[in-house]
């Protein structure tokens, strides 16, 4: 799993695929509403952790919110 982080607000967050700041952007993107999650192994790999601790319940805000700010949007056509 390629390892990666982004920056929103001034704070660095691990960005990998499946990662609570990856899963916040991809909800966004999708427009779904927020519902919080991550996957530890990779998107879909294995089950969702549902129960974030407060740094994970935080990249998965700053991911939606990041990806809101950018209005980066599915295009459904």
């Amino acid at each position: 799993m390629e390892m990666r982080t982004e920056t929103y607000q001034g704070k660095t967050y691990e960005a990998y695929h499946g990662s609570p700041f990856d899963r916040g952007g991809a909800d966004s993107y999708y427009g779904r509403g927020r519902d919080p999650h991550y996957y530890p192994n990779g998107s879909y790999n294995g089950e969702p952790v549902v129960e974030l601790t407060k740094e994970e319940l935080e990249a998965y805000m700053a991911g939606y919110e990041h990806n809101e700010y950018l209005r980066n949007f599915k295009d459904w056509g």
